[in-house]
């Protein structure tokens, strides 16, 4: 990155607090922060004005892909909504530029920057994919991310693996996160949940053998959002065995 790069961050900053007053309202922060239990500290702009303010940006300042990973992180670290939300619309008008390194820019955002899940979600449907359909990385790049101290990393890796559900053994995806299934984290169940119940629409056998030998043990949200499109009958399976619940 640089340093002409790093001097434009505060402009990029002081624009983008400046259009996010301008426009805010706090009605629409009322409306939607009863989805977020993390909390919602967001200025109120509808998704017409957060994609015209990125347009804005990005015709207005030459921040290449390698300074976006940095100018993110703060924006992330703001706390503000839109402006988590306009890191990702920038990065994702680089996307014709990813190699491997931006890969770890990604992972720094995760790690030190998203907290909540609708950027989580975000990312790992529109940016980390990119990375796996592209060949850019295979899936082992994910490795470590299965460990990290940030819940929204772990919970990357089964949302980011959604895209693998149609392309890839089952098998080696299930062993994949086979060892996050007993993480305790409730937004890391529900990404769990949802990567299980969408492979076991293509692959049912293969994820409910996976699932009984899982449901003594991992969380019964998991197994809740996995389940969800099963027969009432076909959920019964999946209850915890009398004997592990009379431990508890």
């Amino acid at each position: 990155m640089s340093q002409d790069a790093e001097r434009m961050f505060p402009i990029v900053i002081r624009q983008i607090s400046a259009f996010c007053h301008e426009h805010a309202n706090p009605e629409l922060v009322t409306k939607y922060s009863r989805y977020f239990r993390e909390g919602y500290d967001a200025f109120g702009l509808n998704d017409k004005q957060v994609h015209e303010l990125a347009d804005s940006i990005a015709d207005g300042f030459s921040l290449d892909t390698m300074s976006l990973f940095p100018l993110g992180l703060q924006l992330f670290q703001s706390g503000k909504y839109e402006f988590g939300s306009i890191a990702i619309l920038l990065l994702e008008k680089q996307a014709k530029h990813f190699d491997e390194s931006c890969l770890e820019g990604v992972r720094n955002w995760f790690d030190a920057g998203v907290n909540n899940w609708a950027h989580s979600d975000v990312l790992c449907t529109r940016i980390t994919p990119l990375f796996l359909q592209n060949g850019i990385v295979e899936l082992n790049a994910f490795d470590e991310w299965r460990s990290s101290v940030s819940r929204w990393t772990r919970r990357a890796v089964p949302v980011t693996m959604l895209c693998l559900r149609k392309s890839h053994n089952p098998e080696a995806l299930l062993s994949f996160i086979d060892g996050m299934m007993g993480d305790e984290e409730r937004v890391v169940h529900q990404g769990l949940g949802w990567f299980l119940r969408e492979l076991w629409k293509l692959h049912p056998n293969v994820v409910e053998a996976f699932l009984l030998k899982h449901k003594d043990h991992c969380a019964r949200l998991i197994i809740q959002y996995a389940t969800e499109k099963m027969s009432a009958q076909m959920k019964q399976n999946y209850k915890k065995t009398k004997a592990v619940r009379s431990k508890k």
